[in-house]
């Protein structure tokens, strides 16, 4: 989707959110659609000396924009001398580039016409009640059924900081969590929401059900967070190590349910998988996470350990968590907004169910 701005004259920004729907995680895709990603390897050569290396990869990569590079790079993409590296760095020669190919894209995000659960909405942005199984932005295996699809079809006009394929995306959420996500329609807007997300000031509250019982009834998790040592698609606490970043999340106990938690999440940093690796460190990952809990489905059966009628019903096919309520600052009237999406079926269905064992 094209916005009547120069997007050439505007920094490229899509702000980590606290649940993000990684383009490079196996998470985001149907198994069946997994295509092995391709690398190259590059010795920096002598001509390419002081040159930075979003701009040495553009060159050396055809049929792909600075922006794709860009993006490839931001998302740990490319590394320099075995480090992850920001796009501005300066390159020396003999250095070891790692590069992750980018997926080809088309120029436009294609509108689809797909229903929206829209909560909020004026000339400047729109705030959406993403619904789990939709994908933020195309990635590979997902290109169609996408909310930014959605976005494309029923808005005019979107930002096009993030790039062409995510028209007005200023953060994100996981494929399988739902809930509040904020999407600008102007540029101006969306460099003023993600400063809001950059300096910390919006504030964010999710819902989870935890499949542990947390003996605390409130605490604050600081781990710092990297990509898993093996296995590509998952996060991890890594201590110490050249790509973890600092990460803090609070959580206040609601409810306990025999060995489940209901809990109150707010993350005070925004990282991939943030949430979901800091609650599976304390030993009680969410619900229903494939990849921090090892379970894809829930039953009746295995919530309340009965074997009658209903123990095979299934509950729950994606994790449980939900993006609760946002509050930020409206960019033109600096007022304080808080937005609110309920909590969906599948997850008051479980609620249910627990209550059964009080």
């Amino acid at each position: 989707m094209r916005n009547e701005h120069d997007r050439s004259e505007v920094t490229d920004r899509v702000v980590e959110g606290d649940e993000l729907d990684d383009s490079l995680n196996v998470d985001s895709a149907a198994p069946s659609n997994l295509v092995e990603p391709v690398f190259r390897d590059i010795v920096v050569p002598d001509s390419a000396a002081g040159q930075r290396i979003d701009l040495f990869l553009t060159q050396a990569s055809d049929g792909f924009s600075r922006s794709q590079i860009t993006h490839a790079i931001q998302a740990e993409g490319a590394t320099l001398d075995g480090r992850t590296v920001r796009p501005s760095i300066k390159l020396k020669a003999g250095q070891r580039i790692r590069f992750r190919v980018p997926e080809p894209v088309s120029d436009d995000t294609i509108g689809e016409n797909i229903p929206l659960d829209v909560l909020y909405e004026d000339d400047g942005f729109v705030v959406v009640n993403k619904a789990a199984g939709m994908v933020v932005h195309p990635a590979r295996g997902n290109w169609t059924g996408t909310l930014t699809s959605a976005l494309a079809f029923r808005f005019q006009s979107l930002s096009d900081v993030g790039g062409p394929t995510r028209p007005g995306i200023v953060h994100r959420l996981d494929r399988d969590t739902s809930g509040v996500i904020v999407v600008a329609k102007t540029n101006a807007v969306h460099m003023h929401l993600s400063n809001q997300f950059a300096d910390r000031t919006v504030e964010k509250e999710y819902f989870a059900i935890t499949a542990g019982r947390l003996d605390r009834d409130r605490d604050i998790i600081d781990a710092p967070i990297g990509r898993h040592p093996y296995q590509r698609d998952k996060m991890a606490i890594r201590e110490s190590h050249s790509t973890s970043k600092p990460a803090s999340t609070f959580y206040e106990v609601i409810a306990r349910r025999g060995r489940f938690t209901q809990v109150r999440v707010t993350p005070k940093t925004g990282r991939t998988h943030q949430i979901r690796v800091h609650l599976s460190h304390i030993g009680s990952p969410i619900l229903c996470d494939r990849l921090y809990a090892g379970h894809a489905e829930v039953t009746a059966g295995m919530l309340t350990g009965l074997h009658d009628a209903s123990a095979a019903q299934v509950l729950l096919q994606r994790q449980a968590l939900h993006a609760r309520r946002l509050t930020l600052e409206h960019p033109q009237s600096g007022k304080r907004m808080t937005f609110e999406a309920p909590l969906p079926d599948e997850i008051q269905r479980v609620i249910e169910c627990l209550e059964s064992l009080a």
